[in-house]
């Protein structure tokens, strides 16, 4: 069992969002006086809704009435009775509007007919708003209120502005004797686990209580600092912790790139703790998952941007508080643009004898000391260099949806495009083993998140496709090193209340576990010489996939494919190449397909005269020509 701590301070005084952020109410139970158009309704004015780029009839950022004037109001009906406590609110997403709601009256009824304004026993309560868009702001009531419906009433609004709001109701559900709402609503774990938010000091010390816990199974490391110089801690399980067993693929997840999208955090947090207490209970499936599989998981990248958005608390921290590096940057993005080098070198048909299409090298000025480039990310650079991984998944939130490379387009000036990877079906069949396992991104009847539909493409799609992005570490990842990298966007809210982690948790335990199983999907296999000896950095191409994978230093090696027949070819400097059949199934585990390959004639002649210290004997043709024809004359 975890030890349980005690939730912070501010939850005994206050009830937890109702849910319009995060979706538990639904577009049916928010209605309005008036409304300016259908994508401004009132099942826009959630709180921290975002607006698409291009603001149109369908998705808008708020609830706008039709009317500016003091009759207008934004109303929830809870369905059930509960104990109202407060409101927060925040101005309407947009890039090219500026609307807000500057005060405003709260009423509540249980008919819908009757109403009752708050008040302080003499008259009307009028409740500070916004003095901008985005920032939001929280307003607690004097005494809780209980009712069903709950109505904000606009009294003044931006003077150059419309009344515009997005809104999120903090209440606590009444008793239900008869445990209906109980059983329609609430999605309830049985797993004993610490469902809270962790700050930097906490975030430590539950690792060390798993580690302790599982001492023959996990191991504590860090992978370099933050800005601030805070420890990037991650944490490995394996049968064997600190060591790389040859044969045995390298997995990884990685969540806090954006400090302020908390959920990925804790959901790695919440699975180190589940896979041991597994694996000490017996599970076999989780006991096979450690045993064959060398499994990384760093839950914060970005440690700073965390410490700024945990101070302000998950309902105040609005859209980006906390997001970028203590430098600005945004770690995600702030990889070299391998892509550009690799089309340019395409382009002029130079791969492959100029430039391999796999582990393409790091630009010189990237490494410069006066390079744009977070510590973060330089740390995460050598951490994938150094670790033979095969394949990863960033975990992001603010939205429902699996990406996959390239997330870069390849047509200048094109904001959205599909872009595929040489590898392209196995990392459709990759996203889509996240999504379709997870509790909502593939359920066709789920609410949109934001402006974007997903559901209909099965909870998945190309990153370029979505919205283009030079640097990240998905297409660096794959360019650069063997390792497979997807993003696993994996919740609308991006920071939710405590009170959601355990559903949150039920929505992502089992494709957090199907994912990491899909690294035994395709070949795997050693590069041996006659001697059997491992050769490292051995080049394994498949035909027909213009992307090669290399051997790690044992000469081990993992290449992702989805089932079918493949002919792959194994070379190396100074060895013959040698190529065979290999065929993948359906069955999960990867098709053993080793290769034995000898050296080249021009290689041991080179390594003989070096150990003889022999040099070949350099003349010029003129010498050599009057030699060769002495020689015939002799002969005959």
């Amino acid at each position: 069992m975890i030890p349980q701590w005690k939730p912070h301070l501010e939850s005994f005084f206050e009830c937890p969002p109702i849910g319009l952020e995060s979706l538990k109410i639904d577009d049916f139970q928010l209605h309005a006086s008036s409304t300016k158009r259908y994508g401004l309704g009132a099942h826009r004015g959630r709180l921290n809704i975002q607006a698409g780029l291009y603001e149109d009839d369908l998705y808008d950022g708020a609830w706008c009435a039709g009317r500016d004037d003091t009759l207008q109001w934004f109303e929830v009906d809870a369905r059930r009775l509960t104990k109202f406590t407060g409101v927060i609110t925040q101005g309407r997403s947009s890039l090219w509007s500026s609307d807000w709601v500057t005060s405003y009256k709260v009423m509540f009824s249980n008919d819908s007919h009757t109403w009752i304004t708050l008040n302080n026993g003499s008259e009307d309560l009028i409740f500070k708003g916004n003095r901008e868009k985005e920032i939001p702001v929280r307003n607690i009531f004097p005494e809780p209120v209980v009712s069903r419906y709950i109505r904000i009433n606009p009294r003044s609004w931006f003077t150059r502005g419309s009344i515009c709001m997005r809104v999120e109701i903090l209440g606590c559900p009444m008793p239900d004797p008869n445990n209906y709402y109980h059983r329609r609503n609430e999605v309830i774990t049985t797993d004993d686990l610490d469902f809270r938010h962790h700050s930097y000091k906490e975030m430590r010390q539950l690792m060390k209580v798993v580690n302790e816990m599982c001492p023959n199974i996990t191991r504590i490391y860090n992978i370099g600092k933050s800005q601030s110089g805070l420890k990037l801690y991650a944490i490995e399980i394996s049968d064997n912790p600190g060591e790389h067993e040859v044969g045995e693929p390298e997995f990884r997840y990685t969540a806090g790139l954006h400090g302020n999208e908390v959920l990925g955090r804790e959901l790695l947090l919440l699975l180190m703790q589940f896979m041991c207490l597994e694996y000490l209970s017996g599970n076999q499936r989780i006991r096979h998952l450690v045993e064959e599989t060398r499994i990384h998981l760093l839950p914060s990248v970005n440690p700073d941007g965390y410490e700024k958005a945990f101070e302000v608390g998950s309902e105040l921290i609005g859209w980006s508080l906390g997001r970028w590096s203590n430098d600005g940057i945004d770690i995600h993005h702030n990889f070299p643009d391998l892509n550009a080098i690799l089309w340019a070198v395409e382009a002029k048909k130079w791969a492959p004898r100029k430039m391999f299409n796999h582990h393409i090298a790091i630009p010189d000025w990237y490494q410069s000391t006066n390079a744009s480039v977070a510590l973060e990310t330089r740390a995460l650079i050598a951490w994938m260099e150094k670790m033979p991984f095969v394949l990863g998944g960033n975990l992001q939130g603010g939205e429902l949806v699996v990406t996959f490379p390239y997330d870069r387009t390849r047509s200048q000036g094109v904001v959205r495009e599909q872009t595929s990877t040489p590898d392209d079906h196995i990392f459709r069949w990759l996203a889509f083993s996240y999504a379709s396992t997870h509790r909502l991104m593939t359920d066709a009847n789920r609410r949109v998140c934001h402006t974007q539909d997903f559901a209909k493409e099965d909870g998945t799609i190309n990153g370029a496709s979505w919205h283009t992005a030079a640097g990240s570490m998905n297409d660096f990842s794959y360019l650069h090193t063997n390792c497979f990298e997807l993003s696993m966007y994996v919740g609308c809210d991006k920071f939710p209340h405590e009170s959601d982690l355990p559903e949150e948790w039920e929505n992502n335990r089992e494709s957090l576990l199907v994912f990491m199983e899909q690294v035994h999907r395709g070949i795997k296999g050693v590069v041996k010489d006659h001697q059997g000896r491992g050769i490292a950095n051995a080049i394994i191409s498949v035909e027909g996939i213009n992307h090669d994978i290399r051997t790690a230093a044992d000469g081990d090696y993992w290449r992702l494919l989805n089932p079918g027949e493949y002919r792959v070819t194994a070379r190396a400097e100074g060895y013959s190449l040698l190529s065979k059949k290999c065929e993948v199934g359906y069955e999960m585990g990867a098709t053993r397909c080793d290769f034995t390959i000898g050296r080249t004639n021009m290689s041991r002649i080179k390594e003989i005269m070096e150990k003889f210290k022999k040099q070949p004997i350099k003349l010029p043709m003129r010498q050599l020509a009057a030699r060769g024809s002495r020689r015939r004359r002799l002969g005959t």
